[in-house]
């Protein structure tokens, strides 16, 4: 191998390690937002709620999980906000 391809063998590996860094402190924001999304889902299919899906809405769940649902709803409810 030259000096070239192990230099880029080595870039390339920094590259995979600095993504994968990237996923893992994303992944509670990843599961917080899906599961966020299907209390949403199912408030509106059970119960018939109109909640628009905004990326306000889905920054809110994935900061907030399932209490963040929760309080998009209410305020969906009381039509506050998200109506």
């Amino acid at each position: 191998m030259t000096g070239l391809e192990i230099l880029v063998l080595v870039a390339v590996l920094a590259l995979v390690l600095v993504a994968a860094q990237l996923v893992r402190a994303a992944r509670p924001f990843i599961v917080n937002a899906i599961v966020g999304l299907v209390v949403l889902y199912l408030a509106q299919a059970v119960f018939g709620l109109t909640i628009a899906i905004t990326p306000v809405v889905i920054a809110i769940v994935a900061l907030g999980g399932l209490p963040g649902s929760i309080v998009v709803i209410v305020l969906s409810v009381l039509e506050i906000a998200f109506v």
